[in-house]
């Protein structure tokens, strides 16, 4: 029986698991850390962390001394590191894809009338959620970072990038092309490095890495007196597409982890999105690429970690399904989940959270009931742009922490009125890489049994409920966004 090493490199924790070719897990670890907000909008890592957290859950699940045939490698994407190329060392803290420090220069970008430009060569919109504009910022903020970009001397890279340069034998510098795919530098039509937007965002090419398919050769993995080649490396977004199997066309996925995310797969076609949805490349597999349209949404995890590490309303995750309401009545309460602006489709930096409807009879009940259905809500402000592109939605296959709240899934599936599919291993990411790596070592996924699932479908008595209060805070996110303009 092979074995395949899965790292997922996630944005408060990294996460090692070993795979069996029939995708059974055999053996997993996980270590969190700390992001640091030293101001207002601005979210940071130390890649040290990240390098340690990795390296310490892939020792611990090799101590079974497994042969293992390949790695993968999933990440979140557009988090920031750049590094000297000299002494392998970050010259400042990687900025992760939920800081907002760069609004004001994106806005400039958008005055100068660059908007469309950029939309039409990224499939991306011009926001500060993209890599580009947080190069630019280490370049022009951090002491002689800008000379040494241009002589050469530093080195770009999204998380998976910073990991294969690390840990490799070879000192590779490489990405593939879904992360690629979210610098805000990367032309999805041409497949490569855009000159005129490295130009715009005054960015040397010598710092980017070199882009190659996600079941390509990354390098040698060097740990614990072993060499695993690296066979795959995929966005974590991307991932849980190929975990899920959502390989054709219209086939659809949602991933609640810190933020959410719902993709679906439009095949060897980009399609272009008008209202706040963005395009980008799902994967390049055995040669072929294809794309897909993204929702991104800046808090869904991230809501819930609040509740219980900041507001102190429960100790774990998990305790939080009791104090959610079973037919999603908030009586009258509702949340805005914008921590740090809201994303898809509404893409404002500038506007912050808060309550609405709360009175002296407001419970605990009603702030987690109204912050579990906010992501639901959320989740359908992106769904109802779809049918404008006559891609229906039945099923939407789900993944993350969240989604283990049985309650949560039927909310959702009230909500939305489809079927919530919930696969009984809802660690999608990891899989999908672990999928790429086993298609990068010539492993084909007809023999793999398909990944048992729990069907959540819609209650017509919820519906109502939830159709009104769906009604109720659209007007309150609408009237929250005309206030601060």
């Amino acid at each position: 029986m092979k074995n395949f090493l899965s790292i997922d490199q996630g944005t408060t924790s990294s996460r090692a698991i070993i795979f069996d070719e029939n995708l059974k897990k055999v053996s997993d670890c996980q270590k969190e850390y700390n992001l640091s907000y030293p101001k207002n909008g601005w979210v940071e890592l130390d890649p040290k962390n990240i390098l340690n957290t990795v390296q310490d859950t892939v020792t611990s699940v090799l101590k079974n001394n497994l042969d293992i045939e390949a790695c993968g490698i999933t990440n979140q994407r557009e988090t920031t590191v750049v590094w000297s190329k000299l002494s392998g060392e970050p010259i400042y803290p990687a900025i992760v894809w939920q800081d907002r420090r760069t609004g004001k220069f994106c806005d400039q970008l958008k005055k100068d009338g660059n908007e469309k430009k950029i939309k039409e060569k990224t499939g991306l919109l011009l926001d500060p959620y993209f890599s580009a504009s947080k190069i630019k910022w280490i370049l022009d903020n951090v002491n002689g970072a800008k000379a040494m970009a241009k002589n050469g001397n530093l080195l770009f890279g999204t998380i998976d990038t910073y990991l294969i340069y690390k840990l490799t034998e070879e000192k590779n510098h490489l990405t593939d092309v879904t992360n690629a795919s979210r610098t805000l530098l990367f032309n999805i039509k041409t497949m490569d490095w855009d000159e005129e937007l490295l130009e715009m965002f005054d960015i040397p090419r010598n710092m980017l890495p070199k882009v190659i398919s996600s079941d390509d050769f990354f390098g040698t993995l060097k740990i614990e007196r072993k060499s695993i080649p690296i066979r795959g490396v995929i966005g974590d977004q991307q991932a849980a597409l190929v975990g899920q199997g959502c390989f054709k066309n219209g086939d659809m996925k949602s991933t609640y982890g810190t933020g959410c995310f719902l993709m679906v797969n439009t095949e060897e076609k980009p399609i272009y999105v008008e209202e706040g949805l963005l395009t980008t490349i799902a994967y390049k597999l055995k040669g072929e690429t294809h794309y897909a349209i993204e929702g991104s949404i800046y808090s869904s995890g991230n809501i819930i970690k609040w509740l219980r590490d900041k507001m102190k309303f429960f100790s774990t995750a998990n305790e939080s399904e009791k104090f959610l309401s079973m037919n999603g009545n908030s009586n009258g309460v509702y949340f805005l989940p914008a921590f740090n602006g809201l994303g898809a489709p509404f893409w404002d930096s500038d506007i912050r959270g808060g309550f609405y409807g709360l009175t002296q009879d407001s419970s605990v009940y009603d702030i987690v009931t109204s912050c579990f259905m906010s992501v639901a809500f959320q989740t359908k402000e992106i769904t109802s742009i779809l049918g404008n592109y006559n891609i229906s939605i039945q099923n939407l296959s789900v993944d993350g922490g969240m989604v283990e709240n049985d309650t949560f899934c039927q909310i959702l599936s009230d909500t939305l009125l489809v079927n919530i599919i919930r696969p009984n291993n809802i660690e999608s990411t990891a899989l999908g890489a672990c999928k790429v790596s086993m298609l990068g070592s010539g492993l084909d996924m007809n023999g793999v049994k398909s990944i048992e699932s729990k069907v959540f479908t819609a209650n017509q008595e919820n519906t109502k409920i939830l159709a009104n209060n769906y009604k109720d805070w659209s007007k309150y996110v609408s009237g929250s966004l005309n206030s601060i303009k």
